[in-house]
């Protein structure tokens, strides 16, 4: 697919696995899908438990800046890091938040799913709850497949971790799968102003 740029922003807490699930989707797109990528993160000055965020640039050509300006996705793992860092959206973006943690959001075109609790259920601990909210973010993302999501995770993770990350994923795709995207409106700009 031919794609000039392709912004997703993640984000979440320190130690939640943000930066992890950011480098998976950056080489899922760059290695095994063969785009141009670019994947950059920053940390609040509390590190494990403030605030953290991550974005992947993805496109066709070769990308002259590297940060996201106007976001096709974004991921919010809490509360804190939708309400500091969800904005620059398109009008068609898209937020996906973990419904257990996230109640408010500034968009109408937001998918609600519980990542933590499908990681409890999977694992019986939170831990890879960034890898369940990568599957769901994989499989609404159109220049990524799942087959090469899992082979990004696979070569990335732990060996000993391969298995119980494989699932998380499984469980993510599984999810948004189960999302009716067709629910959410078409665009966050109002009718009149689309047609200017």
């Amino acid at each position: 697919m031919d794609v000039d740029r392709f912004e997703i922003r993640l984000s979440g807490s320190g130690g939640q696995g943000i930066i992890l699930a950011a480098i998976i989707l950056a080489e899922a797109a760059g290695i095994f899908e063969g785009y141009h990528v670019s994947q950059t993160q920053s940390y609040g000055p509390e590190a494990r438990g403030g605030r953290c965020k991550a974005e992947v640039v993805i496109s066709s050509r070769q990308i002259d800046y590297p940060k996201a300006v106007q976001l096709d996705m974004m991921l919010a793992m809490n509360q804190a890091s939708c309400d500091a860092y969800c904005f620059d959206f398109k009008p068609n973006g898209l937020l996906l938040v973990d419904s257990g943690l996230v109640e408010q959001v500034p968009t109408s075109r937001a998918v609600f799913l519980p990542f933590t609790k499908i990681a409890r259920e999977v694992a019986g601990k939170d831990l890879v709850a960034n890898i369940v909210a990568l599957g769901a973010l994989g499989y609404f993302c159109p220049l990524l497949t799942n087959k090469n999501l899992e082979a990004a995770l696979t070569a990335r993770v732990p060996p000993e971790t391969v298995k119980i990350n494989s699932k998380a994923l499984q469980a993510g795709f599984k999810a948004a799968e189960e999302f009716d995207l067709n629910s959410l409106p078409r665009s966050i700009i109002p009718e009149e102003e689309e047609e200017i």
